[in-house]
């Protein structure tokens, strides 16, 4: 089968698009299916250039989220049958994260356990569904599951131009918050203005916290003014202080990655003079990614998809994820 194949660690131009990698052979309490759409993480830059403590069974088809219809089951499989529609949740409660520790989705074909299986709604694409786990569903899970946003929230939201940055902007205004979006560039901040963002600031040239101390006022220790409800920081590293400096009292600050460091600065003085919570986010579950594809059914969201390419040009979509230039998911159709 086609399929993209990471030989060893390093940089892009260790993906290997190769025409005859031996096909999957189904197991019993897996299925088969074809793969009809997949999605880039920033997650598969890490396995790519490889990870500290993290040791992945080379050579290793990359790719966490995908999306696809079954060709065969497995003995032992019960419920599902081929040509069944299914969103794959990668985490196997076995063998850890597909792409990482067993072949993901940047292929045809792709051997599944019955267990990661999500049947999908009939007016949600392949390309909708792909695009849902590692970055909507996290997003869902630290404002929705976590209860953290409510309607009238001042919402601050770093990073808001990627996958998870775009499904977080989507579900705050859908939970009523009025939104303040950063990113890179022009083009970043008139889409996210488009997308509904309520304000947005180019972070290259504007320092977010102090634009929102001047916006919303500066945080009160005595009272409850001043300040944004809640900071979205996925980013870490030099973000993290100024992030301490423009939540309010009592405000909240959701934390589900590092991509820019995950030794920042820290001034816990800020943690208890303004009793701060700062809430982490793992992952999500299978509630968050049905929770999902019902918006989706009934048009109340769209995943936010910047580019869908042919399986032979992955590494160039790989290649836009890792330089940032990305807005929202890119997609890849095996």
């Amino acid at each position: 089968m086609k399929a993209v194949v990471l030989e060893k660690h390093g940089g892009l131009e260790q993906l290997k698009y190769v025409t005859d990698f031996p096909d999957p052979r189904v197991t019993e309490g897996h299925v088969v299916i074809r793969v009809k759409a997949t999605s880039f993480n920033y997650h598969d830059v890490f396995t790519v250039r490889g990870m500290p403590g993290i040791k992945v069974p080379l050579p290793m088809i990359i790719g966490l989220d995908m999306a696809g219809e079954i060709l065969e089951a497995g003995p032992g499989v019960s419920g599902w049958k081929p040509r069944d529609r299914v969103l794959v949740n990668p985490l196997n409660q076995q063998k850890g994260l597909m792409g990482e520790m067993m072949h993901g989705g940047l292929a045809e074909k792709c051997l599944v356990a019955e267990h990661q299986l999500i049947r999908m709604p009939d007016k949600v694409s392949f390309e909708e569904a792909a695009a849902l786990p590692v970055a909507y569903g996290t997003a869902h899970r630290m404002l929705v599951t976590h209860k953290t946003v409510k309607s009238g929230d001042k919402v601050l939201v770093l990073g808001a131009s990627g996958g998870v940055g775009t499904g977080c902007v989507l579900l705050a205004k859908m939970l009523g918050a009025e939104v303040v979006a950063c990113a890179s560039s022009a083009d970043k901040i008139k889409r996210l203005k488009d997308l509904g963002a309520d304000h947005v600031i180019n972070y290259k040239e504007t320092d977010f916290s102090k634009w929102a101390v001047e916006k919303y006022g500066k945080p009160q220790r005595r009272t409850y003014e001043g300040g944004v409800d809640v900071v979205i920081n996925f980013t870490g590293g030099e973000t993290w202080a100024p992030t301490l400096r423009c939540v309010k009292r009592g405000g909240k600050i959701l934390v589900c990655g590092a991509t820019a460091g995950y030794g920042p600065k820290e001034d816990l003085r800020y943690i208890w003079s303004f009793e701060l919570q700062v809430i982490g986010s793992n992952s999500f579950y299978d509630e968050n990614l049905k929770a999902l594809m019902d918006m989706i059914q009934r048009r109340e969201l769209k995943p936010v998809i910047d580019a869908v390419l042919p399986l032979e040009r992955a590494a160039e979509g790989l290649r836009l994820i890792e330089s940032r230039e990305v807005f929202g998911k890119v997609v890849v159709t095996p």
